[in-house]
C-alpha cells in the first residue's frame, strides 16, 4: 500500500466518522460545469428563439432544473419549466444538440481539477476512507483523467453505468448507492459530496450520514436552495473541509 493510503492519518474533523466519500464530477471535482451551462445555453437558445421564449439563463436555470441531471431529463424538465411542452423526439433532439456542442468545447480546451478538491481527496486518501466519483454525465471518466485525477477514486459510477444498469437520474439516490456499494459502505456511515439541487436532494433521499453542498457560485440564493434541498453543510471550496471544525 502506498505512503498515500496508509490510513495512518487522521480524516478532516468535518467528516470524522465518514466511511467513504462519494463526490459528483462536473463543479464538485473537476472545472466543467462552465461547459455545460454553455452547451446549454446554445442547445436551449436555439429551440426557444423561434417560439419567442427568453433566453436559457446559464446560471440559474443551468443550477435549477439541468445541473446533476441526464440530458434528456433536464431538457424535459427546464422545458417544461417554461410552461412548454415539447414532443419527446424535441427533446432528443435538444438533448443530442448539447451533447455535440460540449463533446466539442471538451476537445478543444483542457478541463482542471479543483486544487481545493484534489487536497481533500489526497487527505481523505491518507486516512484510508474510500472515494468514489459519480456523475451523470458519460464524459466523467474522459474528465477525470483529462485533469489528472482518476487515479484517486477506488470507483466511478458514470452516466454509462448508470444506463448499462437502468439507474434512474438525480434526484433519485440509486447513482450515489450503487457508488457506496461499490465501495462497501452503507450510506449511512459515507457522504455525498454535490453542487447540483438535484445531487443534493438525491444524498438527502439516499439516507447519506452527511450531504455537502458546494456553492461555487458565492451567493446567499444559491446557499440558501442548497440547504433548502438536504445539504448539511454548504462550503464554497472542499478545502475548507479541511479547517473546518464539526458542527
Amino acid at each position: 500500500m502506498s505512503a498515500e493510503r496508509n490510513g495512518t492519518a487522521q480524516a478532516p474533523r468535518a467528516l470524522r466518522g465518514t466511511r467513504a466519500v462519494v463526490l459528483d464530477t462536473d463543479g464538485v471535482i473537476t472545472d466543467s460545469a462552465r461547459l455545460h451551462a454553455a452547451a446549454w445555453k446554445t442547445a436551449f437558445d436555439a429551440f426557444l428563439r423561434p417560439r419567442g421564449e427568453r433566453p436559457f439563463d446559464p446560471r440559474e436555470d443551468y443550477l435549477r432544473h439541468v445541473d446533476g441531471k441526464s440530458r434528456l431529463d433536464g431538457t424535459a424538465a427546464f422545458l417544461e419549466s417554461r410552461g412548454l411542452r415539447p414532443s419527446d423526439a424535441e427533446i432528443r433532439a435538444v438533448a443530442a444538440h448539447k451533447e455535440r456542442l460540449f463533446t466539442e468545447r471538451l476537445r478543444a480546451g483542457r478541463v482542471d481539477a479543483y486544487p481545493g478538491t484534489v487536497r481533500l481527496l489526497r487527505a481523505l486518501r491518507s486516512a484510508g476512507i474510500p472515494l468514489a466519483a459519480a456523475s451523470a454525465s458519460r464524459h466523467a471518466t474522459e474528465l477525470l483523467e483529462q485533469a489528472g485525477v482518476r487515479s484517486l477514486f477506488d470507483t466511478l459510477v458514470d452516466g454509462g453505468e448508470a444506463a448499462r444498469l437502468g439507474l434512474p437520474g438525480k434526484p433519485d439516490p440509486a447513482l450515489f448507492l450503487e457508488a457506496t456499494r461499490r465501495l462497501g459502505v452503507p450510506a449511512e456511515h459515507a457522504a455525498v459530496v454535490e453542487d447540483a439541487l438535484a445531487g443534493v436532494e438525491a444524498g438527502r433521499r439516499g439516507g447519506f450520514g452527511l450531504v455537502v453542498g458546494v456553492d461555487r457560485a458565492r451567493t446567499p440564493a444559491t446557499r440558501t436552495a442548497l440547504m433548502e434541498h438536504g445539504a448539511d453543510l454548504v462550503v464554497e471550496d472542499l478545502a475548507e473541509l479541511l479547517t473546518r471544525k464539526e458542527d
